[in-house]
This record gives structure tokens, C-alpha cells and sequence, in this order.
């Protein structure tokens, strides 16, 4: 079950997610579409899988992951061939909107819900591992995407790409999770309240927000670092190191995220991470060279990224126990994805106002340092952890 999640982790966000990254120039260039429209089809993929994540959620709590990801590994390789055929922006823009729910079903979020489900007590362990395959989908697809793309045309490129997968997708979602679903994932003394209940708490909206704002930030700098760079007169290869070591520090990050979960409480490692990426993201803004140590924060600012995303993958077990994870892990994450999708777009719209990107980047941490002290409000109850 881990090793067929890891696998398909790196598969389905490679060829999903990253490998457009690689190839929108190159669409672009041929098609001559501008850049602003198919971000735009791609982020809308992304608001489609924040909506459909909460009733991926709620049929996982019921029936488990096996169908779900499994059917999501098809609707996968049927929207990146739309996209590859797509003879209009329209066109492309139905297949990127078909890929959200393919994201909704096969991303993190469901395969997070079937190990909180089946390695509890130990399901910290188990996320690390598939996180850290996760990482490796940039590593592996962007450098493939390249190389295709050096020989043949973007259709031609995400056509091979979404025909290689299946062998990897389907048999592994069809045939490893396949053991038995509990019918009561807690126990009374670790449930706290209904999922309804829950759901309408100001704590559980507190919660929401804080991670919200903080996803914000953090995609708003990945996408800002390299025009950053750029902008303090460095090359787009230096750009491109401090970008990519920014992700080894995001691998790093969650390699201790364990050792910390150990010695802080949920609260405490909420504030903690949400106010260490602020300071790392106005280091990075702010602080003008030399190279060496923009690359160090880098790094740094990587390395709470990948703790970031394991505290939101343990956020509702740490205050609520494991019953209705899917359903409330679905609805904590939508906001935090339509955050991802809408941040390109902000950041860019921001820059300009506040007049520059090393402004920008102070603004983003501000953001951050009002996310943190938002976080304060989420203390889990002595019923709870």
C-alpha cells in the first residue's frame, strides 16, 4: 500500500502538475495563446480540485480510497489528452478543468485520508514517506518533460506522458488499496464531537484561515523567487539553482517534521512553522546578497515549506482524532488550494503597487505574521490529543 502510494504520488503530480510548468512556453510559443490564459486554464484546475476535494473527502470517509483513486487515475489520463489535442483555448481549458477532479482524487488529500485511516497511530511516519516521494515528482517529470519536449511537440510530449502512466496508476490504486475499511476509525475518548459539529466551530475556521493565508504566502514566493532574482540582476540559471535548492530544503523539511511533531504541541508548531516562513520569506525579500546566502535562505524558507505541508496533513488529527479526517481534511483544504491557484496572479498584481518584489516579499511576510497569531486560537482540546 505505501510503495504503491509513493509511486503514484510521483507519477500523477509529475505528469499533473509539473510537467506543464515545463511545457507552457512551448505552448504558447505554438499555439499562440498568451501565458495569461492557460495559467489561467491551469489555476482553474486547481479551484476545481479545492471544490471537488470536499466530496472526494466525504466518499472516502465512507468507502475508502480504492475506488476514488483509482477512477481518478483515469479521468487523469483522459484530461491530459484533451489538453494535448485541444485545438482551441475552450477546448483547453475543459481539459484543464476534467484534470481538478483528477487532482481532487489522486493527490495528496485522498492519499493522506487512506494513511491517517490505516497506519494510526503511526500515520506521521507513513505521510512523511509518501511526501517525501511526493518531492521527487519535479525531480523525475520536470527533467523527462525537457528532454521529450526537445524532441517532439508539447501534444506529442503530454500525449507519451499520460500513455505511460497508466501501467503505473491503475494497478496500483486498483490492487494495493484494497484492505478492509474501518467502520470506526476512533475511539470515543480521541473523537471530538460530530464532523458537523466540528465544522461549525470558530476553532476549526481559525484553523482554516491561518493555513489558508499561509499557503498563500508560500506559493506567492515560489512563483515571485525567480523574477526576484532576476530583479537584483542575477541570471535565470542562478535563479533557477536557488529555486531548485529551495526544494532539496522542502525534502529536508519534512525528514523532521516527526522529531518535531514529538516536542511541540499542535498549537505550538502551527505558530511556530506559519512565523518561520514569514521571517525566512522577508529575509529572502529583503536582504540583497551576496548569492551564497539568498541561496541558504532559500533553503531555509524550503525547509519550513516541506514541514508546512505534513502540518496540514496532521492538522485535523492533532485537534479532532482520525473520524471524518476525509470530510474535514476536504474542507480545510479547499481554501488552501484556491489559495495556491489564485496566488500567481496576486503576486503579480501586488508587485507593482507596492513597488517591487522585495516589497512584495515584505508584504507576503506580513501576511504570514498575521496567519501565525490567527493560529493561537486552534489549541486542541484535552479530548482530542
Amino acid at each position: 500500500m505505501l510503495p504503491a502510494l509513493c509511486a503514484t504520488q510521483i507519477t500523477s503530480w509529475g505528469i499533473v502538475y509539473y510537467a506543464f510548468r515545463v511545457l507552457n512556453p512551448q505552448i504558447t510559443a505554438s499555439t499562440g495563446w498568451s501565458s495569461g490564459s492557460t495559467t489561467a486554464a491551469f489555476s482553474a484546475a486547481l479551484l476545481v480540485s479545492a471544490i471537488a476535494g470536499i466530496r472526494v473527502g466525504r466518499i472516502i470517509d465512507q468507502r475508502g480510497p480504492r475506488t476514488v483513486m483509482t477512477a481518478g487515475s483515469i479521468r487523469g489520463v483522459i484530461s491530459i489528452l484533451i489538453v494535448a489535442a485541444a485545438p482551441y483555448l475552450p477546448v483547453f481549458l475543459a481539459g484543464w478543468m476534467l484534470s481538478g477532479l483528477a487532482m481532487a482524487a489522486t493527490f495528496y488529500q485522498p492519499a493522506f485520508a487512506a494513511l491517517t485511516q490505516w497506519w494510526a497511530p503511526d500515520h506521521v511516519r507513513a505521510l512523511t514517506i509518501v511526501t517525501l516521494a511526493g518531492g521527487l515528482a519535479s525531480t523525475v517529470f520536470a527533467p523527462l518533460t525537457a528532454m521529450l519536449s526537445g524532441h517532439l511537440s508539447w501534444r506529442m510530449t503530454y500525449a507519451v506522458l499520460a500513455l505511460v502512466s497508466p501501467p503505473s496508476l491503475f494497478p496500483a490504486h486498483a490492487l494495493a488499496l484494497n484492505a478492509p475499511w474501518p467502520k470506526t476509525p476512533d475511539t470515543p475518548a480521541r473523537a471530538n464531537g460530530s464532523a458537523g459539529t466540528v465544522e461549525r466551530s470558530q476553532r476549526f475556521w481559525m484553523l482554516a484561515t491561518a493555513l489558508t493565508l499561509s499557503a498563500f504566502t508560500v506559493y506567492a514566493v515560489v512563483v515571485a523567487l525567480v523574477p526576484l532574482f532576476l530583479e537584483r540582476g542575477y541570471s535565470t540559471t542562478e535563479a533557477a539553482w536557488a529555486l531548485g535548492l529551495g526544494g532539496a530544503g522542502q525534502t529536508l523539511g519534512r525528514t523532521l517534521h516527526a522529531t518535531l511533531a514529538r516536542r511541540t504541541t499542535a498549537r505550538a508548531r502551527t505558530a511556530l512553522l506559519i512565523a518561520l516562513g514569514g521571517l525566512a520569506t522577508a529575509a529572502v525579500g529583503l536582504v540583497p546578497g551576496p548569492y551564497a546566502l539568498l541561496v541558504a535562505l532559500s533553503m531555509a524558507a524550503g525547509t519550513i515549506r516541506g514541514n508546512l505541508t505534513l502540518l496540514q496533513a496532521t492538522a485535523i488529527t492533532d485537534r479532532w482524532g482520525t473520524s471524518h479526517y476525509g470530510r474535514l481534511s476536504g474542507l480545510l483544504t479547499a481554501p488552501t488550494t484556491a489559495a495556491a491557484a489564485l496566488a500567481p496572479f496576486a503576486s503579480a498584481a501586488l508587485t507593482g503597487p507596492v513597488g517591487g518584489y522585495p516589497q512584495m516579499f515584505a508584504v507576503l511576510a506580513l501576511v504570514s505574521g498575521l496567519a501565525a497569531l490567527i493560529s493561537l486560537s486552534t489549541k486542541p482540546s484535552p479530548t482530542s490529543c
